[in-house]
């Protein structure tokens, strides 16, 4: 990669394989085409937001079983808009790095992005089963009746529910906590964007009547946002805590704790980097192509939700350790 795409980026520990040199490469550039047209990160925030929710319309089209080639046609248009809302989400943070325009409103709006995407895109994948739904019909012996697609598609709906609200919401939530808490230990407060709930109540609360209703509502939904984080990582919470009580001794090694950190926290980051959009993107392209996106919501459900739980354990134990360690230290 080169130097000046390198400089726009968080960190290379925090990128997978296909970010660092595929999407990232291509943000860059968007991000200086936007910075020359004078556009602001926000802006592009909400671009991503549009196309990725606009991708939906194209899903409602069954692939090549069903609509044959225009359908396959329709499913890909829709999956290029997917990696392109993607590349701008990407090219919003490049951009606000680039330009020094970053802003809190900007970090949630990016936070919310990528679940205006996955709302109206479930929707459409529930409306599709309900127009086309032969493969399924046919592996679990359905008759195709009015009064069974009915039913079958109100299961796939809760099945959509589950995914959303107990899936990639929290999923995504998580690995977006232990992106910000790599980069916090890495490169300090200032290289981060590690927030806490106590934090984003204050805000709130000093706003005052000239703040717009729609930045008010953002930072409260940005609360309950880093409430949910914070309960997910008790363990974190406590060796932040640890450390905080550690900076006090005059003999405190905290670089040498910090280092540690950044250690154990890097191999995690690979399978955490599986809870975002890459690799979710990957299983949504097959399902869609086979023309069975209903298999979607039972691999975030089942498959996801493991993931999510190994990442979390594994990350709850090391923060455990770590602070173990630090706390036994004289």
């Amino acid at each position: 990669m080169k130097e000046e795409i390198a400089k726009t980026l968080k960190s290379a520990d925090t990128e997978d394989w296909l970010d660092y040199h595929v999407v990232r490469p291509f943000s860059y550039y968007w991000a200086k085409f936007f910075a020359k047209l004078g556009v602001s990160p926000n802006s592009v925030t909400v671009m991503s937001m549009v196309i990725g929710a606009a991708s939906s319309l194209f899903f409602v089209h069954g692939s090549y079983h069903y609509e044959a080639l225009s359908g396959l046609i329709l499913n890909i248009v829709g999956l290029l808009l997917l990696f392109l809302a993607d590349i701008f989400d990407c090219a919003d943070g490049q951009l606000a790095r680039m330009t020094g325009k970053k802003s809190p409103l900007g970090r949630i709006l990016d936070g919310l992005a990528g679940f205006t995407w996955y709302v109206p895109i479930y929707a459409a994948l529930v409306y599709r089963f309900y127009l086309h739904h032969d493969i399924e019909f046919a592996w679990l012996g359905i008759a195709d009746t009015q009064s069974n697609v009915l039913i079958a598609t109100a299961v796939v709906f809760v099945l959509a529910l589950l995914s959303g609200v107990c899936g990639i919401a929290p999923q995504q939530r998580l690995a977006d906590y232990y992106i910000q808490a790599h980069l916090f230990f890495l490169k300090g407060e200032a290289g981060s964007e590690l927030d806490n709930s106590v934090q984003q109540r204050a805000k709130y609360e000093a706003m005052g009547p000239e703040t717009p209703w729609y930045e008010r509502l953002f930072q409260r939904s940005y609360i309950d946002y880093t409430r949910l984080q914070e309960k997910r990582t008790p363990q974190f919470q406590r060796l932040l805590a640890v450390m905080r009580a550690a900076a006090a001794k005059p003999d405190a090694d905290l670089a040498r704790h910090r280092q540690e950190f950044v250690s154990r926290s890097k191999p995690i980051l690979t399978y955490n980097g599986m809870l975002t959009f890459n690799f979710r993107t990957s299983y949504f392209l097959v399902f869609c192509l086979l023309d069975v996106p209903v298999l979607t919501f039972l691999f975030e459900i089942v498959c996801m939700s493991l993931l999510a739980l190994y990442v979390n354990r594994r990350h709850e134990r090391m923060c455990r350790n770590l602070a173990n360690t630090i706390a036994l230290e004289k």
